[in-house]
């Protein structure tokens, strides 16, 4: 530095766009998610996308082998993860390799340069090192010898060399937080809270992390900071959350609401095993949790639940839902309500399991024996993981019939600012009081909703059968009578039918007739939304809409559709919400359809508006 203080230029981004890769074992996902928080804490509004290889341990330095973390950050114009990151950070030359593809020219990549020794190189299908032999020339290239400076700041730790190691991606982070002004205090909390049983390692990280800050703010390799406009957000209590863990607590909070417990069966199952582990921390709190040998077990004991008179809710993903799907169908018949979350992946079998899909949709409507309605509500942001599992409490409660959520990996995993709602602004909870003991009938109807009295043992005079035979409409008596039958279908279907009008009208962003139409349903929310942004700014005439129910469907949604001349619908599924407005509505939407393990993002949105416009 020879004394002189270092000049550094400092720029106003909106947002920017930062991508963590490497091996498993190199904790990506847990400096992600410390990155994130510290920039939830600095004012930020964010969105996530970790992105891991299905194998626990893959092999160390292989293509398969890598594991990502991608945050965008900024002001409120941030809804997504971003399409491409400004900034990668590569601790080894497989994590280069499978992102390189990723990145636009310009793009910045901070390289662990360390770990691009010959053998490393060869692993990742490289013949010589991209760091020196100008295939790189067209990025800003940050060569950082992370494991030794991580070795010479611990030295004095007294760990051994393979933990001092593991420390070195608080280093590359502390690089990060350097650039973009974000403060140290509140991550040292969270890594004391990460390894308290270990207070030496929480020391290490912490160290290795302002080494990593200090080495950005003196070496002249960093010439430029970055400030991020900081987004406007409501007064309130916020929490980082992802859309796993805010299922879980909407499930919390629906108990609360209705003065009961919550009882949870589930199997482990990636991606929806966070909810599980979210759920058994607050078991203290009125919160029953089972975890089941099998998905059938899991589903079984929720059913269960629901008839002893307990909020019941169990989660999965599509292999588990399959498996759930005969104890889904006793749920229907026996008319309880119980809230099933279906975290979609990758499929068909095991398929992708650490990836996003959205490709559920069909099971989750048709996907049982027999008429076996009810119904099914998606999640659009990880926050509204929140809103929609505790509408789905409500519709189930109320309606007496088990209720499916669609999230998927992408929502579960990724996590944004959660604003905690005041109590006023929960939805009611209305249990509709039982009838006098000698009026009751199991199968007696509210008039309004047709739902059946929610009655459990225990209950002096409210005894009754229940079980998977077809009952008699009122009685409950087991019944084979034909015209029977068709009365109990007819009017379990009427009953999920009679939910269209509990939902609010469509709301369409932009003309609310015209020439095109970008419909949405769960995960493409923000990708459709900074879509129509772009889209907008380039003077192009269109509207979008994104719903929530996907059955029963918006009582105005067949209207609007027919408003414009073409429907563009983006799904992360070959077409499966396209085939069912096609059989509801006769209208034939376009379909932009990505089967990749990957979310849509914006830019291939607007690039097919643009084509559908002619533009």
């Amino acid at each position: 530095m020879n004394g002189k203080k270092k000049t550094v230029n400092v720029s106003e981004l909106s947002s920017v766009t930062v991508r963590f890769a490497g091996d498993s074992g190199d904790g990506i996902q847990l400096v992600g998610s410390q990155f994130a928080n510290a920039t939830a804490v600095a004012g930020n509004d964010l969105s996530t996308l970790p992105d891991y290889p299905a194998e626990i341990r893959a092999p160390a330095g292989s293509l398969a082998g890598v594991s990502g973390f991608q945050i965008s950050f900024g002001d409120d114009s941030v809804m997504t993860p971003g399409n491409k990151p400004n900034v990668l950070v590569a601790m080894n030359p497989a994590a280069l390799a499978v992102n390189l593809k990723s990145l636009d020219k310009g793009s910045v990549i901070i390289a662990n340069s360390d770990a691009f020794a010959q053998a490393s190189l060869e692993k990742a299908g490289y013949k010589t090192n991209p760091l020196e032999d100008g295939t790189l020339a067209n990025y800003r290239v940050i060569a950082v010898p992370a494991n030794a400076l991580t070795e010479n700041a611990l030295k004095d730790s007294g760990l051994l060399k393979p933990q001092v190691l593991k420390c070195k991606n608080f280093y590359m982070l502390g690089i990060l937080f350097w650039m973009y002004g974000l403060p140290l205090g509140p991550t040292k909390e969270r890594i004391d809270a990460k390894f308290g049983k270990t207070p030496a390692l929480a020391a290490a990280n912490f160290k290795a992390l302002e080494a990593g800050y200090d080495y950005a703010e003196t070496t002249e390799l960093f010439d430029a900071r970055f400030q991020t406009r900081k987004s406007a957000v409501a007064p309130g209590k916020y929490r980082n959350l992802t859309g796993n863990e805010a299922a879980a607590y909407a499930l919390i909070t629906a108990a609360k609401l209705l003065k009961k417990k919550l009882f949870y069966g589930s199997y482990p199952i990636t991606p929806a095993s966070e909810i599980l582990h979210t759920l058994s921390k607050h078991r203290a709190n009125d919160v029953v949790v089972f975890q089941a040998e099998d998905e059938i077990a899991a589903m079984c004991a929720t059913v269960g639940a629901a008839f002893a008179g307990e909020l019941a809710a169990t989660g999965t993903s599509g292999p588990g839902l399959s498996l759930k799907i005969e104890a889904i169908g006793l749920g229907v018949i026996t008319e309880l309500p119980m809230v099933i979350v279906n975290v979609q992946r990758g499929g068909p079998s095991t398929g992708l399991p650490t990836k996003t899909e959205q490709s559920d949709l069909l099971q989750a409507i048709y996907g049982r024996h027999g008429e076996s309605p009810l119904a099914v509500l998606a999640a659009s942001s990880p926050a509204d993981c929140f809103t929609t599992t505790l509408e789905a409490a409500r519709l189930a409660v109320k309606y007496m019939t088990p209720v499916i959520v669609l999230s998927n990996s992408y929502l579960s995993n990724g996590s944004e600012p959660f604003r905690i709602p005041k109590l006023s602004e929960l939805p009611k909870f209305d249990l509709p009081p039982l009838p006098a003991p000698e009026a009751f009938k199991p199968y007696q109807r509210d008039p309004v909703t047709l739902a059946r009295p929610w009655a459990w043992p225990g209950l002096k005079g409210y005894e009754h059968r229940i079980g998977g035979l077809e009952k008699a409409e009122g009685t409950g008596a087991i019944s084979y009578d034909p015209e029977n039958h068709q009365k109990m279908t007819d009017i379990r279907a009427a009953k999920i039918a009679g939910i269209a009008r509990e939902i609010p009208p469509t709301r369409v962003t932009g003309p609310e007739a015209g020439e095109l139409l970008v419909l949405g349903w769960g995960s493409t929310y923000g990708a459709i939304a900074e879509a129509m942004g772009e889209a907008r700014k380039a003077g192009l005439t269109v509207s979008s809409a994104h719903i929530r129910n996907l059955w029963p469907l918006p009582p105005d949604l067949g209207g609007i559709l027919k408003g414009f001349r073409k429907v563009l619908l983006p799904e992360e599924n070959s077409g499966q919400l396209r085939l069912l407005l096609r059989s509801e509505y006769l209208v034939e939407p376009l379909g932009l359809n990505k089967v990749q393990g990957q979310p849509l993002n914006s830019d291939e949105i607007l690039a097919k508006i643009r084509e559908v416009l002619g533009k």
